[in-house]
């Protein structure tokens, strides 16, 4: 898989595993945005102490396991990751269903180091295991009219308190245009660091699409489906004024409550945590054909 791209990241580049892991502990532990803009403009050069366990374990996101950033490290243990399988339909040839225990044996993974963008305006750099999707995809040959693939995540509901409450319109979806899906850079992740990917990142499988802002990147995936219009997608669904369906990382498009032309690299230092970002997150020469004759603005 690797002759099909060329990883210009090393392991000096990565994040720090304890920085990924408790990503916003700088804003947690009381240190804010007056704090964090001292740092305008400037490029990152130091590294974060690195958390304590329980910091590590403590702060994250996953709505399915509720709001709160402590939710996921008390309830994602629930979730019931054996057997696993995932559901490829729609406009295909071959539809199947492929478990968990089949996708490790029959694809092979590979260390992918890649930059990671959240479109809060924090970023990081991220070695992930997996495969390239368009294995997968390739398995189930779609037909001509597909035009587009959507996600889903899992819903557990006696073991996700978040669907519980009702927090989001779960299940919890996302989509690709085809050809997004099918590019060299998208990738079905297993883990990260070498190990098994953690529950509350996303275990045991999830998408990594590293030009798109990371809401992109699904987690806990159990159906793909092909379609011949743009799918559904939770968060254009919720608010399309600030998540569009595309949501290609581009400091030249604000957010419409925050500027994207800079981010805060986790893992940077407090006073040297920010970094100019980079069209299609540094990207652009992989990417940027797929969006010929495209205004980026509109179709953000």
């Amino acid at each position: 898989m690797a002759r099909r791209w060329t990883n210009r990241l090393t392991r000096d580049d990565v994040t720090p595993k304890s920085a990924f892991m408790n990503r916003r502990q700088l804003i947690a532990s009381g240190v804010g945005a007056s704090a964090l803009s001292i740092a305008g403009g400037l490029q990152a050069s130091e590294t974060l102490e690195p958390n304590t366990f329980e910091q590590i374990t403590t702060y994250n996101n996953f709505y399915e396991f509720g709001t709160g950033k402590d939710d996921p490290s008390k309830n994602a243990h629930n979730l019931q990751t054996e057997p696993w399988s995932i559901e490829v339909d729609g406009l295909v040839e071959n539809p199947l269903t492929i478990s968990f225990d089949e996708i490790a044996s029959e694809f092979e993974t590979e260390e992918r180091i890649y930059r990671f963008r959240c479109v809060e305006a924090w970023s990081m750099v991220i070695p992930w295991n997996g495969f390239e999707l368009a294995d997968l995809l390739d398995r189930v040959t779609p037909l001509p009219e597909a035009k587009y693939v959507q996600f889903e995540t899992a819903v557990q509901p006696e073991n996700m308190i978040g669907v519980k409450r009702g927090v989001l319109d779960f299940p919890y979806r996302e989509g690709l245009r085809l050809d997004e899906a099918r590019h060299p850079l998208t990738l079905l992740a297993t883990g990260i660091y070498g190990e098994p990917m953690p529950n509350q990142n996303g275990a045991p499988i999830r998408i990594v699409v590293p030009w798109k802002y990371g809401f992109k990147s699904i987690k806990s995936i159990v159906r793909i489906t092909f379609t011949e219009e743009e799918p559904f997608t939770t968060w254009v669904d919720l608010n399309s004024r600030e998540y569009g369906f595309y949501s290609n990382v581009n400091p030249t498009v604000d957010h419409p409550r925050w500027s994207q032309s800079t981010e805060r690299l986790i893992g940077g230092g407090l006073f040297n945590a920010r970094q100019d970002t980079l069209m299609f997150n540094g990207y652009e020469e992989e990417v940027a054909s797929l969006y010929e004759g495209m205004d980026l603005t509109k179709q953000f």
